[in-house]
This record gives C-alpha cells, sequence and structure tokens, in this order.
C-alpha cells in the first residue's frame, strides 16, 4: 500500500475513488487556503477542476465571513441547491476544503457523511509539502 502521506498521487486518487464509491456523486476537488486546485478526482480535467476550485475558494471565503461577522466560530459545510444537483463545500483543516458535486436525486445524508469522513481523512494527511507535491503532480 502507498503512504498517502508522502504520495501526492494518493490524494487525487482518493477523490477518484470517493466519486466512484458515493451514489450520486459526480465530481469533487480539494482546494487549498490560498484557493488553489490541490487535487481533481478522475472526472475533471485540469482546467475543469481549476475552475471548480475558484467557485469552492469563492464560496468558502464568503462562509467564513459570514461566520466571523455573526460569531458562528468556522465553516463546516455550505450546501447550494440547483435545479438539477448540488455543490457542496466542506472545510478539511487550516482553511482547505472540499467541493463537491452532486446529482439532484442523490441521499443528501449519506453525501454529507461521507464528505465528513473524506474532510477527515483529508485534513489528517495535508501539510504543506504534501499540498506543494500534489500540485505538481495535477493533470495538465
Amino acid at each position: 500500500m502507498v503512504d498517502v502521506q508522502t504520495d501526492p498521487h494518493q490524494l487525487n486518487w482518493l477523490l477518484a475513488n470517493f466519486v466512484r464509491q458515493t451514489d450520486g456523486v459526480r465530481d469533487s476537488v480539494a482546494v487549498s487556503s490560498d484557493g488553489l486546485l490541490i487535487a481533481v478526482s478522475a472526472g475533471l480535467d485540469r482546467g475543469a477542476g481549476d475552475q471548480l476550485a475558484a467557485i469552492v475558494s469563492s464560496m468558502a471565503s464568503l462562509a467564513r465571513t459570514a461566520s466571523r461577522k455573526y460569531d458562528f466560530d468556522g465553516l463546516k459545510l455550505i450546501m447550494i441547491e440547483m435545479r438539477r444537483g448540488f455543490l457542496l463545500v466542506s472545510a478539511i483543516s487550516d482553511g482547505s476544503c472540499l467541493g463537491v458535486l452532486a446529482d439532484g436525486d442523490c441521499d443528501l445524508g449519506l453525501v454529507g457523511y461521507e464528505i465528513s469522513l473524506l474532510a477527515d481523512r483529508f485534513g489528517a494527511i495535508l501539510t504543506p509539502a504534501l499540498i506543494s507535491e500534489s500540485r505538481r503532480v495535477l493533470p495538465r
């Protein structure tokens, strides 16, 4: 088994595995605290991953601002419901976050639970060095 703490390719694998094993999830990205893409699921190319990362980063920033303004103690989960799907943003650690696209008919309880597990897993292994290496190995 590959050590996730030292292999930056594993972050992309974790997202791809999450998408593949969670019914109703279409795509996912991990975004660093500075808004840059860390990892991307297999269904997104680099350009689409960067676009989703920018959206996720913007939403997380807005939510953190609201949290500070109203003394809500930080970001946990953002859910945007659209006509045919959902965008979910979950805090990982130190300002990093996950962005998940899910179908409109998904089981939101299950998806939310799986996102929380994935966020915990990412939070346990993310270091500045791993983030830097992960950016280096992103698909072009």
